[in-house]
């Protein structure tokens, strides 16, 4: 008789049973395809870190030098309008070469936060301040949400803030209570989340390999399947370029000697 008892599996652990075993295939997925993002974006950062370093740099040095030549040449041709747009453009470009080459790291705006970036940050404070946990394993988790939050707010970044606020009251840990009932809505919330970010990895690997720099990578792969180095043929044009560029601008110095 005790031996029916335990046999007997209601229809809500059935369930559960089904929803966890649904929730553990989704959350294997997801380490797969978290694995992919973080290796291709290493991958790509690397490349991209590659490719400043040795075609990067050439561009930069050939528009600078391409800047002073229409410096000189508007110099040469003070009458000439074209001339001198050509100048302003050509040291814009420059400026705006060096820039990527220098300053590629991202700096959190100077700008004061806004109201409603503090009434947002209050009542993220409000809900996930690590002082409300009830036990050890929920501060950690509101402390690690809370530094999130603080830099975000740091960063002026109003939607980031949504997103945690957002995250926090949707999480499977914000319903309460214990039993059957309070776990299978956990395991469906939590079903939820391996889903959205499912998706949401998918739409970030698609972006990436539209890039430019996925692209580019892809062809340097094929380059050296080849036998070919497809950056070092770059840089090969591009210090060609440098050459005639400088031996131009050398001429137009000795001709600004010459009026002078």
């Amino acid at each position: 008789m005790g031996s029916k008892n335990m046999c007997k599996i209601t229809p809500e652990e059935l369930e559960l049973e089904n929803k966890q075993a649904q929730l553990a295939a989704l959350e294997a997925a997801l380490a797969e395809r978290e694995l992919e993002l973080t290796t291709l974006e290493a991958s790509l950062h690397a490349f991209e870190r590659e490719y400043l370093r040795v075609v990067g740099v050439r561009y930069a040095k050939l528009d600078e030098i391409e800047a002073e030549i229409a410096k000189y040449v508007a110099f040469l041709r003070p009458m000439d309008a074209i001339a001198r747009k050509q100048a302003v453009l050509a040291s814009e470009k420059a400026q705006m070469s060096k820039r990527a080459i220098s300053d590629r790291a991202s700096s959190a705006p100077n700008s004061q936060p806004g109201e409603s970036l503090k009434k947002l940050y209050r009542e993220v404070a409000k809900r996930i301040h690590p002082d409300l946990a009830t036990d050890e394993v929920e501060r950690l988790r509101r402390q690690k949400l809370m530094a999130l939050a603080n830099q975000a707010y740091e960063n002026g970044d109003f939607q980031k803030l949504e997103a945690i606020l957002h995250q926090w009251e949707h999480s499977p840990e914000f319903v309460k209570g214990e039993g059957i009932a309070a776990e299978l809505i956990r395991a469906i919330r939590k079903i939820a989340q391996v889903r959205e970010r499912l998706n949401a990895i998918e739409t970030e690997i698609n972006t990436l390999k539209q890039s430019g720099v996925y692209l580019l990578r892809d062809k340097a792969i094929d380059a050296g399947i080849e036998g070919r180095d497809l950056l070092a043929e770059m840089a090969y044009q591009l210090n060609k370029k440098i050459a005639r560029a400088k031996g131009w601008l050398e001429k137009l110095r000795v001709n600004q000697g010459v009026c002078a």
